[in-house]
């Protein structure tokens, strides 16, 4: 496939290709991707929202543990 542009708005808003998408069977629907800096360039990957794997896969990456986690849920209820 040869290469394609997309365009970036003053929102930070991108328009991807439809052509893209479809080559590879991304819905045309509101879709998440994953977005990953890599070598200069920006990757973007189709993810599942509430995937439980995608979500513990992130939090590890930042260094969230469970303790931080049980810390801001037990803030939060304080404050409401």
């Amino acid at each position: 496939m040869l290469p394609m542009l997309a365009k970036l708005t003053a929102k930070n808003q991108l328009t991807l290709p439809k052509r893209a998408l479809e080559a590879l069977s991304v819905e045309l629907t509101r879709t998440y991707f994953e977005v990953e800096v890599r070598d200069g360039s920006i990757l973007l990957t189709p993810a599942r929202v509430g995937s439980a794997t995608a979500v513990r896969r992130k939090l590890a990456e930042l260094g969230i543990t469970e303790a931080d986690i049980d810390d801001a849920v037990t803030w939060a209820r304080q404050r409401s």
